[in-house]
């Protein structure tokens, strides 16, 4: 039977090494991204890269390449994003930072 769960993953502190966002999609399940919201909780100006690793492996596809956020600032993607099985969401910072993430997506399943 088909479903659809709207769901939320909150990553506190993203820095500067590589940060899985949201896990390897499950087979038979698409995962609709809604929101991305980013918050820099360290007065410091930064920079972020969010990619998308479509196979499990070596080819990261970016969202966000050395994307700004001031120090204390918000930023939020509000455009839809389709992940599918094996995908894999990731971010980082450039430098040791503290951004904060929440992720809202629909988890549907076929």
């Amino acid at each position: 039977m088909a479903s659809e769960v709207m769901k939320r993953v909150c990553v506190r502190a993203m820095s500067n090494s590589e940060t899985t966002l949201i896990a390897a999609v499950t087979a038979g399940h698409t995962y609709t991204i809604l929101n991305i919201t980013l918050c820099e909780t360290g007065s410091a100006d930064e920079t972020f890269d969010i990619y998308i690793d479509p196979l499990g492996g070596s080819n990261d596809t970016y969202l966000y390449k050395a994307q700004a956020i001031a120090a204390d600032a918000t930023f939020e993607h509000t455009t839809r994003l389709t992940m599918e099985a094996t995908d894999v969401l990731y971010g980082r910072t450039a430098d040791t930072a503290n951004v904060d993430v929440v992720i809202t997506y629909l988890d549907q399943t076929l």
